[in-house]
Order: C-alpha cells, then structure tokens, then sequence
C-alpha cells in the first residue's frame, strides 16, 4: 500500500487531536513509517510545564501496552519509569494483609508507571520521528459539511482550519469530534457515568527516602461498596486513589469537612493516616474525578476522520486497561496499515473501525466487572479457592486453561472479545468444579482436566 492511501494523494499531513498518550504513540509510529504528521494537543507541552495534579490515575501498564510501545523502539526508553508489581496486597479490615500474586509464572506482572513521565517519553518520540507538534491549541468546533476542525489559541485566540484529510481523533473521553458526529447522526454514541467518583492523594517516601509499604505490589484496601487503592512511583511515593460513591451516607458528599474525612479513613483505613501525614489537606484540595464508558459504532467518518483510544471506547480504570487498549489500537491499525490492501482510507478505517470494536467492547464490560472483584469479590474465601483451582487447570492444561486475568493482562495475541468469551465459560466450569468444596483439596481434578479439554478449545496460540 502507498503512502497516498493515508496522506492522500497531495500529501495532505495527517491531523492527531490529542497528543496524550494514545495521540502521541500513533504520531510517532506513523511519522516512523514515513507520514506527515500534525499533533495538536489543548494543554500546553508537558515537558515544559508541570502537569496538572489531583486528576490522574496512575497507570498499569501490561503486555499489550508493552507491545505497541516495543512497536515505536521505546522499550528501553521507557524502562527506568516503571515499578514491577506482581500482585494485589490486600489491607483487611482486622489489619492483616493478603497477597495475591497476578500469574504463576515467570514475567506475569505489572508495571506502574507515572502518566506524565510516560508522556514525556512519547511526545520526545513523536519529534524525533518527525512529527510537528501544536500545543495549546484547542478544538472549538467541527464542520463536517467542508470536513474540517477549527483550532483555536489557548491564549492568542488565533484560529486555524485544519482538514479532515484525514482527521484522527484522540481526544479523550470527552471528545468534540466524537460528540460532533454523534450530533449529526453520522454514528451512534453512548457515554455512561458510574455513580461512583475517585479522588488521588499521595503517600509521602520515608524520611529515608525509601518506601513505607511494599512497593513491590498493588495495594488494596477493599471495603465492599468502596475502596481504595495505591501504586508505588520510583521516588518512593505512593499514587493513592479512593474510590468510592458520589452520594450517600457513606460518599463524597458525606465528606464535607476535616473531622468527617479523619474518621472516615480511621475507621475504614486505619493505616493509612499515618502514612498520609497531610491528609484532610490533601483530600480538601484535590478534586474529584469522574468515572465513565464510551460506546459508539462506527469509530470512522468514511475516511475522513477516525475515533482512536478514549475518543472510541474510554473504559474505567479497574483492569488496567484504558491505556493498553489505546496503545493496542496503535499497533493494530499500523499492522493494517503495513499489511496493506486497501483502495483507499474509507476501506482502512472502516476494517480498523470492525475489528476494534469488540475487543473495546469486551474490555469495557470485563472493567467494569472487575471493579466489583477488587472492592468485594477479593474478601470471599470461595474467590480465593477458585484462583487455586484455576491456577491449578492452567499448569495442567496450559494449551486451553488461562485464567481470564492472566489472558487480559499477560497474553496480548489473545484478543479482549475472546478472553471474555473463553472467561465466561471457565466461570461457569470453576463454579461447577467448586460447588461444596472447602478447599482444593475436595476438588475432583480428574473430571476438571477432562471437562476443559470438552468445553475449551485449544487456544491458537499456546502461552508457555
């Protein structure tokens, strides 16, 4: 495929709204692979200005994310940023922690990783590669008669047309140009809200510099109908978010002053005040932030603009995902792009369009699941069984028994919408397998090997 099915055939540079994450690894793979690219972002440029606080889950990246940013030669570049974290530490109620490793075997962790800093990384890769960047720049409307987004000064107020030749939007959760072809009947577009917001503080290092907890996992303190959760950064803090209702008797909105935060968190976090020796100052100052899925089909206007990342399908954050979603999104439309056969973009976008979105889809349903395995599900002990049992399965039939954890986060050649369908089944075999068991060892592994080799075909492509 020529490089005029994506320019165009006079060359027009490709148009990026966004130049987070999502925007700034596509600019930089595409501008690797020969392609004018301009990335326009609202912010001003990171790398030059401290990032805006209190607003930021930190991130996890895992295998497919890993992937797309092998694609761009940034591995090593991003290396020195991330903290391995091999499993969940869970804080009981009564003060005794659980943990609970990710995988079994050896690589199967994730990586926290600082949003900013990671950032930093891709938009110095996007330059390199030969991208322009516009910064400070923001979308403030879009014609879609004469195919072109109007970019407007953050502090100038001078305008600029740029045109849908082609338009890729990366925008985020919030965006105009998926909002705009919403309006105008061009796809169909959900945005759905939890009712339950998060708001980041942070654990401070040692006085020695060192950590005050494990730095070596994911912490959670999981409450039932809310929890809180912290990630370990390599200066020796913590990122910490909570999560929790935005109404009710136990809610933000419930907490409106500093007695109520203190004994909010001495009675459902006992530990955590010591290590948050600011707190309530913290908790004052920090706003709260919302939590919603993106749904809308199709991701492409003809093969003049094309939804990517959050713009298409933002998820919340509870598997770790939103992030390696959009960097698989990358991946898969440049594998699209080198594999060529297509006529034109129209054909490009809309076979990227078809085959991404139920893998969005099921990632977006396995996220939302997963926030009620991480806040209640984790205290059950027959959850705790179950992963013995399917860690169990996993060793003795490597080749069709992958618990649908491990799948999402450890194994990207096997796809979202297929981890939730193979998931689905391997419930229902667990739940069988387990019924009146009170450990493993009352369980029948003899019938368990032979119902997954019935029930579960061989995955195409094995792990190790």
């Amino acid at each position: 495929m020529s490089d005029s099915v994506l320019n165009g055939t006079g060359g027009d540079p490709v148009a990026i709204l966004g130049a987070g994450l999502t925007g700034s690894l596509l600019a930089a793979l595409l501008a690797r692979r020969g392609h004018a690219v301009d990335l326009y972002e609202r912010q001003p440029d990171l790398r030059s200005h401290s990032a805006q606080g209190g607003r930021s889950i930190n991130l996890a990246l895992a295998a497919r994310g890993l992937r797309g940013l092998a694609l761009a030669g940034l591995a090593e570049a991003v290396e020195p940023l991330l903290m391995p974290m091999s499993g969940r530490l869970l804080h009981q109620e009564d003060g005794g922690l659980d943990f609970q490793p990710y995988g079994q075997h050896e690589g199967e962790e994730n990586y926290s990783v600082s949003r900013a800093d990671l950032n930093r990384v891709l938009l110095d890769a996007a330059e390199a590669a030969g991208a322009r960047l516009h910064f400070g720049e923001a979308c403030s409307g879009i014609d879609l008669a004469a195919r072109r987004a109007t970019l407007r000064h953050e502090q100038t107020g001078a305008e600029r047309q740029v045109a849908m030749a082609p338009l890729i939007a990366a925008d985020g959760a919030g965006s105009a140009v998926r909002r705009a072809l919403a309006e105008a009947g061009h796809i169909g577009a959900s945005e759905s809200l939890l009712a339950h917001g998060y708001k980041e503080l942070t654990i401070p290092p040692a006085d020695d510099g060192g950590f005050r907890i494990d730095p070596g996992a994911l912490h959670i303190w999981p409450r039932g109908g809310f929890m809180l959760i912290a990630l370990p950064n390599p200066g020796g803090d913590f990122t910490v978010t909570l999560f929790l209702p935005n109404e009710g008797p136990e809610s933000f909105a419930s907490l409106d002053d500093e007695a109520s935060v203190r004994e909010f968190f001495e009675r459902h976090f006992p530990d955590t005040p010591a290590l948050i020796p600011d707190l309530t100052e913290q908790f004052a100052a920090n706003p709260v932030g919302i939590l919603g899925t993106v749904r809308c089909e199709p991701w492409n206007l003809g093969g003049d603009a094309l939804l990517v990342g959050d713009a298409a399908h933002a998820i919340v954050p509870f598997h770790g995902q939103g992030m390696n979603a959009g960097f698989e999104d990358c991946a898969e439309f440049c594998r699209l792009l080198d594999d060529g056969g297509y006529d034109d973009r129209e054909q490009l976008f809309g076979e990227f369009s078809r085959l991404r979105r139920p893998n969005a889809e099921a990632i977006a349903d396995m996220a939302l699941e997963n926030y009620v395995e991480m806040r209640d599900t984790v205290r059950d002990p027959r959850f705790h069984l179950k992963k013995a049992l399917a860690f169990e399965l996993e060793r003795r039939c490597p080749d069709r028994f992958v618990p649908r954890y491990s799948m999402v986060m450890f194994h990207a050649e096997i796809p979202y919408a297929e981890a939730l369908a193979r998931g689905e089944v391997q419930a229902r075999l667990l739940e069988e397998l387990t019924a009146g068991a009170e450990s493993l060892a009352d369980v029948d592994l003899a019938l368990a090997e032979r119902l997954v080799s019935e029930r579960l075909a061989s995955l195409p492509c094995a792990p190790a």
